[in-house]
């Protein structure tokens, strides 16, 4: 007793400098939980939260029936990956790049400059890639006509829309990714070089057989971190690009929940969307914490 006591009395600052952030995580993510119950309700508005009427578990089953629910699952799923695969792949490289660099100050020059776009807003480049990749007067269709290439409406074709989020989204953020890589890079044993040049290894084979291994920790780690994300496609950048006609292959579930909910009112329906997906979620995530650990031995708790 007298042990805990000593120790509150020591740690007590730390307690108190927790609490400001504690209080907003109670009052904006785990009060507004109590609206979970409009999932099983015909939420009336006038008839408030608890005054509405009890369906039970209606919404999920109307969720079941909804024709194109599998189209936007597998709209969200397959852009996730995509941005996931994309999203190790690129800074890994560019990392890699970076560290066989010699001179210091173009190293940090362009570390710098890939980092930017992470700071701007999805509001801000949606704008800059509308006005990019513009049919009419786009810098890309420009080019493209240079070679006979008939101009594409890249934000408005189903075939192309998908793509051209992942590569807007790899191009925003690999800046970050970029930076955890390098980092890595750092931990790697200078002697291990030193030893491969001297048995004859080239760079290319330094960087297959000292580099790569050396970062492959970091690598599952950040893999198995992003399996959780598998359900979130990006609702901010997607919502600020799409359109009705590339619906088909741009609609996702938070877009999707947007709808039915803000636009169309069906309040209970999109709960119930948004809660299903909220589920599998925390299933992923579980999932992708015990693989860290078991493959990384990462472990936050």
């Amino acid at each position: 007793m007298n042990g805990f006591i000593r120790r509150w009395k020591k740690e007590w600052p730390l307690h108190l400098m927790l609490l400001p952030g504690l209080t907003l995580v109670i009052i904006f993510s785990y009060i507004p939980m109590a609206g979970i119950v409009m999932a099983f309700e015909k939420y009336v508005p006038n008839k408030g939260l608890f005054g509405s009427p009890f369906i039970g578990l209606k919404n999920f089953q109307l969720l079941i029936e909804y024709p194109d629910i599998g189209r936007i699952f597998f709209n969200t799923v397959y852009i996730a990956l995509m941005k996931i695969i994309a999203g190790l792949l690129v800074p890994i490289t560019i990392a890699i790049m970076l560290n066989e660099l010699r001179r210091e100050w173009v190293k940090r020059t362009f570390q710098t400059l890939v980092y930017l776009p992470h700071f701007l807003s999805w509001v801000l480049l949606s704008g800059i890639l509308v006005d990019v990749l513009s049919p009419s007067s786009g810098v890309i269709n420009q080019v493209l006509s240079l070679f006979g290439i008939k101009p594409i409406f890249f934000l408005g074709n189903n075939d192309w829309f998908p793509y051209v989020m992942v590569i807007s989204d790899v191009w925003k953020e690999f800046g970050f990714g970029t930076i955890v890589y390098l980092a890595a890079l750092t931990s790697i044993n200078p002697s291990l070089y030193e030893a491969a040049e001297i048995d004859g290894a080239g760079r290319f084979k330094q960087t297959l057989h000292v580099t790569l291994p050396g970062m492959l920790p970091i690598i599952i780690l950040m893999f198995t971190l992003n399996i959780g994300n598998v359900l979130n496609a990006g609702f901010e950048q997607i919502f600020n690009l799409y359109s009705p006609p590339v619906y088909e292959s741009a609609d996702i579930i938070d877009t999707f929940v947007y709808r039915m909910g803000i636009q169309q009112s069906q309040f209970g329906f999109a709960t119930a969307v948004g809660l299903l997906k909220s589920v599998v979620s925390l299933i992923f995530i579980s999932i992708s914490y015990i693989l860290a650990y078991r493959l990384a031995k990462y472990r936050i708790f």
